[in-house]
């Protein structure tokens, strides 16, 4: 199984085209927020299943703010991270994870991508597709592979500086 697993892309597609094109086939796309109004293109653009929850920008919508999910053996806790203070560390939002069950937690919000394993959980962020703020500003996604064991393996791409779309 391939997942694809982007956030904040603040109405700026085209590097949400370049991942899924890059990265199909694919067989869920998970938006962790920010979509801004354009879920129904987004899931439109993906042409498979399509997870995704409100961001701290998606005014006026009707998305969840979180869900739990589950990707073949691994529940999953999906939400943008703003309410969980994700800017000052990862403390508080693991906690939170793991009271729901999760092994996973997917967050946004920050707009810098993270893979951090934990005995317990792992959280992942995949960073931001149209505004980057870590170091060297590339547009990032994480990819979330599941091999035939049912193990997970996780990967941060980048989009090279000259191909950003936005």
């Amino acid at each position: 199984m391939k997942v694809l697993i982007v956030s904040d892309t603040h109405r700026k597609h085209k590097n949400l085209e370049i991942a899924l094109e890059r990265q199909q086939p694919i067989d869920l796309l998970i938006h962790l927020g920010d979509a801004e109004g354009c879920e129904d293109y987004i899931a439109e653009l993906a042409g498979c299943p399509l997870e995704i929850v409100a961001g701290n920008s998606d005014f006026f919508s009707r998305l969840e703010r979180e869900k739990m999910i589950l990707i073949g053996n691994y529940k999953v806790f999906l939400t943008h991270g703003n309410y969980y203070y994700v800017q000052s560390g990862l403390a508080d939002i693991k906690s939170v994870a793991k009271s729901k069950g999760a092994d996973i937690v997917m967050f946004g919000h920050t707009h810098i991508p993270v893979i951090d394993y934990d005995d317990d959980i792992i959280a992942l962020n995949p960073g931001s597709l149209s505004h980057p703020r870590q170091e060297g500003h590339q547009p990032s996604y994480i990819l979330m592979e599941i091999d035939k064991t049912g193990q997970a393996h996780f990967s941060i791409h980048f989009l090279k500086k000259n191909e950003k779309g936005c």
